[in-house]
C-alpha cells in the first residue's frame, strides 16, 4: 500500500482477517458442521485485535515459562505458548530489526525495532499474516545490503524501485493454508494442501 505506515498495515490485516472469518462462518457453516469445528470460538474474532510490542511479548512469555530472550525470533512454540493466551488474533509488532529482513524500515522512535508485525492465530496455531513497512529511502537499504553480506547485483532490481523515487508504503502476506488449519480447526497445515509435498512424495 502506497502512502501507509505501520499503523495502517495493521489495520488492514485486522480488517481483512475479520471479514474472512465472518464470510466463513456466513457460507461455509455446513463444512465447519462437518469438520466438527467449535465455530463459537471463530465468532469471537472480531475487531479490534489485541495488538502487543515484541518487547511485552517477551515478557508474557518469560512469565510463561518459556525460554526466550529478547532479541531471539520467535519459534514455533513461543508463536504457539502465546496465542493461546488469547481468545482473537493477536498482533505482535515491532520485533528487533536484526532479527528481520534487510528491507523493514527501523522505528524512527526506536532504530533497534523494525516496523513490522506477525499475526498469530488463536488457539496455538501460530503465524498467519506477517507485513510491516518496507524501508524507502535507498542509501538505507544499501547499507543494510551491505551489513547482512548480500550480493548487491541480486538486489539491483529492488534498489532500482527506491532509485527512481519511492513513497512510504506497507503489506502483508497472508499463509492461506495456515489460516485454512486455524478456520477448520486442523492439527497440521498438511491437512489444507490437495497434494502436498512430502518426504516419499514429489509429485500427486
Amino acid at each position: 500500500m502506497a502512502f501507509a505506515g505501520l499503523d495502517e498495515d495493521m489495520d488492514l490485516a485486522e480488517d481483512f482477517l475479520a471479514s474472512i472469518v465472518a464470510r466463513v462462518l456466513e457460507r461455509r457453516a455446513a463444512e465447519l458442521r462437518t469438520l466438527e469445528r467449535d465455530v463459537t470460538l471463530l465468532e469471537r474474532v472480531r475487531a479490534p485485535f489485541p495488538r502487543v510490542t515484541y518487547a511485552e511479548a517477551i515478557e508474557r512469555l518469560q512469565q510463561q515459562g518459556v525460554s526466550v530472550a529478547w532479541g531471539d525470533d520467535l519459534g514455533a512454540e513461543a508463536e504457539t505458548a502465546l496465542s493461546q493466551t488469547f481468545e482473537r488474533p493477536v498482533m505482535v509488532h515491532r520485533y528487533p530489526l536484526a532479527a528481520k529482513a534487510f528491507y523493514m524500515k527501523p522505528d524512527p522512535a526506536d532504530p533497534r525495532l523494525a516496523l513490522c508485525v506477525d499475526v498469530l492465530a488463536p488457539e496455538g496455531h501460530g503465524e498467519i499474516i506477517g507485513g510491516g513497512q518496507r524501508e524507502d529511502d535507498l542509501a538505507a537499504l544499501e547499507a543494510r545490503i551491505a551489513e547482512h553480506a548480500l550480493p548487491r547485483e541480486a538486489f539491483a532490481w529492488y534498489l532500482d524501485l527506491r532509485r527512481f523515487g519511492s513513497v512510504p508504503h506497507a503489506g502483508f502476506g497472508m499463509g492461506i493454508e495456515r489460516c485454512v488449519a486455524w478456520l477448520c480447526g486442523l492439527h497440521h497445515v498438511r491437512e489444507t494442501i490437495p497434494f502436498p509435498r512430502l518426504l516419499e512424495r514429489l509429485a500427486p
